[in-house]
């Protein structure tokens, strides 16, 4: 999180900017802007979300399996 942080503040002024050459440092920030937060959110949010997902079908499956198993032997 810090890094973002860190990245975001250093790129906000670039941002904010009316100076000579402001217009082509925006269009070159912008886009790491977007790109800094959206791989923030996926790292925080989306990937722990399809591990949890993932896990979950993989034990079920796991489940299913030792109960066939149990079945299979018993008979």
């Amino acid at each position: 999180m810090m890094t973002v942080m860190a990245i975001l503040v250093g790129l906000l002024p670039i941002m904010w900017s009316h100076g000579a050459g402001a217009d082509v440092m925006k269009r070159i920030a912008a886009p790491m802007i977007g790109g800094v937060i959206s791989s923030f959110l996926l790292a925080l949010v989306v990937y722990p979300a399809i591990y949890e997902i993932w896990k979950d079908w993989e034990m079920k499956r796991l489940v299913q399996r030792a109960e066939g198993v149990g079945e299979i032997s018993a008979g």
